[in-house]
């Protein structure tokens, strides 16, 4: 029987993490209402072998076509099968499983009181977060792009490039649409775009772990730099776009109903 909730993994040459990732997910609670969907981005080494040895669900794309597109994919199939919310996680095992019942929770009843959110972050900075140490490059990169979104949009996000995510339907199935979302690195530029079209955003602690096996898309000193360069341009994109009236406008009223 299908459930309410996908739970999308994204997977380039991740043999050696995600056997043991899926055993530690298809263990939790979060089996009580997700459902599993990896997005096998033509990965090269036994990622596909694992999976259909586990009889885990996934897509496989004929070429690598990066993360973002990946992540688009994991949206046009939850559209497609008639999911209404989306969690997108890791497949290293560097979001521990521990964060899908939090996040999932936040999508239907709010923090504190406050309505649902329509996106939800989970936050390697907030208090109660546990995370690895990270890089002075990658904190130098988040706390620029925290200036920019509260300077933009008036709204204090403390992990701007954090790709734990919870997504509600009208969020996701904005971006399955061709030139709603950044096919290469969909992370501050997305928060700042939800943010200006008027989206309910929030953020909750996250637990992280360091990456034990395989290599992160930003290891090193120039790729970093190479990301908040392109970071930097597509920012200023989605923001010109924006106050140009360019952004195709959501209809969120509509599908909020679904």
């Amino acid at each position: 029987m299908k459930k309410e909730t996908l739970i999308i993994l994204p997977a380039y040459n991740e043999e050696a993490s995600i056997g043991a990732f899926l055993e530690k997910l298809l263990a939790s609670d979060a089996m009580n209402y997700s459902d599993i969907l990896v997005i096998n981005d033509s990965s090269s080494d036994h990622t596909a072998d694992i999976l259909k040895e586990k009889g885990i669900p996934f897509l496989t794309h004929p070429f690598n076509l990066g993360y973002g597109t990946a992540l688009q994919s994991g949206y046009k199939y939850a559209i497609k099968k008639g999911y209404r919310y989306v969690i997108q996680i890791d497949s290293d095992g560097q979001h521990d499983v521990a964060n899908i019942e939090m996040i999932h929770h936040c999508l239907l009843h709010g923090i504190a009181g406050d309505d649902a959110p329509d996106l939800v972050i989970g936050s390697r900075f907030l208090n109660g977060s546990v995370s690895f140490k990270i890089s002075w490059q990658k904190k130098l990169a988040i706390r620029f792009f925290r200036s920019v979104i509260k300077r933009e949009c008036n709204q204090d996000i403390t992990d701007p490039t954090s790709g734990l995510q919870g997504l509600s339907y009208p969020v996701f199935e904005y971006y399955s649409h061709f030139g709603n979302f950044d096919n290469n690195y969909p992370d501050s530029n997305m928060i700042i775009q939800m943010a200006l079209l008027g989206f309910r955003i929030c953020e909750i602690p996250a637990i992280m772990h360091k990456r034990n096996a395989g290599q992160s898309m930003h290891v090193g000193i120039i790729k970093p730099i190479i990301y908040m360069l392109v970071m930097f341009f597509s920012t200023i994109n989605v923001y010109l776009r924006y106050k140009n009236h360019l952004l195709p406008m959501p209809d969120i009223w509509k599908t909020k109903k679904l």
